[in-house]
């Protein structure tokens, strides 16, 4: 099939949120109002792991395990672990370049190569929605996020329903506009990945090599939210060889960096903007 009868084949539509505060175009929008949404959560399948990838240092897609690191956590005594998450900033710091905006193009490109062996055939597909983990994230806490906006793009194709986000105005002036003090804590949030990853189980992590930002392991997942069928991906920081269940997505960790919390309010800002777990909640 040639790229011409594709793009007959395709619709596409884009779909925007924006702030209760900041609607434009209430005709192209999604409601917010919480109250809409009221009601018995639909039912969600657990995710079950259908295959991964790897992006390496240059951002190029590989079809294997390459650039999974594994949990090691230091040795726990009183002095505490005495990271230096500034150590390596700004010259051994390659970051990601955030004006290539890849869509969804490695996980299509690990569909393309897997489409085949889909349990249920290549008409699962059909009816299914695939995107990446936190697009369905922003989507489904929607009703709770009253200060950024999104804007995703969605194309059909052979009954399959492909969402990528597109980077709104505001949220590009606001990623140019980082100050200083902010690019730098992003880089400790990576480095300290680097202090508690390994590269092979059982070995020591190394922090006196060079972050880079473009290396990625990814879990590709499908699951079931009401009569939905999902194929989605992200990003998984490592594994802990030493889980009581090794079968992914079970034994991935998630790594999370913050200040030092006080005060009730700073658990309750952690939880619902650091963890995405207070906007579901609410």
């Amino acid at each position: 099939m040639d790229r011409r009868e594709n793009k007959r084949k395709l619709e596409n539509v884009e779909v925007e949120c924006e702030p209760r505060n900041k609607l434009t175009s209430p005709a192209s929008s999604l409601p917010t109002d919480p109250a809409l949404y009221t009601g018995p959560f639909p039912f969600y399948g657990r995710p079950s792991e259908l295959g991964c990838f790897s992006l390496d240092a240059q951002r190029q897609y590989h079809g294997d395990a390459q650039a999974l690191r594994y949990y090691s956590p230091p040795p726990t005594n009183d002095q505490g672990p005495n990271f230096d998450l500034r150590d390596g900033y700004p010259d051994r710091y390659q970051p990601r370049d955030e004006e290539l905006q890849e869509g969804l193009d490695h996980l299509l490109h690990w569909l393309l190569d897997h489409r085949g062996k889909l349990e249920g055939g290549p008409g699962w597909l059909a009816g299914a929605i695939v995107t990446w983990r936190g697009h369905l994230t922003k989507l489904l806490t929607t009703p709770y996020e009253q200060q950024e906006g999104w804007q995703l793009a969605a194309s059909r194709f052979q009954g399959t329903l492909y969402l990528s986000e597109v980077e709104t105005p505001a949220a590009r002036a606001q990623r140019l506009a980082r100050p200083p003090l902010l690019r730098e804590l992003m880089y400790m949030g990576y480095k300290f990945e680097q202090y508690m990853c390994a590269d092979k189980p059982g070995s020591f992590p190394d922090p006196s090599g060079e972050v880079n930002t473009n290396v990625a392991f990814c879990s590709v997942l499908r699951s079931r939210l009401g009569n939905h069928r999902l194929l989605f991906s992200g990003e998984v920081d490592c594994m802990d060889p030493r889980a009581p269940c090794t079968q992914p997505p079970a034994c991935y960790v998630e790594l999370k960096t913050s200040k030092e919390m006080h005060r009730p309010g700073h658990w309750r800002n952690f939880y619902r903007f650091r963890m995405g777990l207070g906007r579901v909640r609410a």
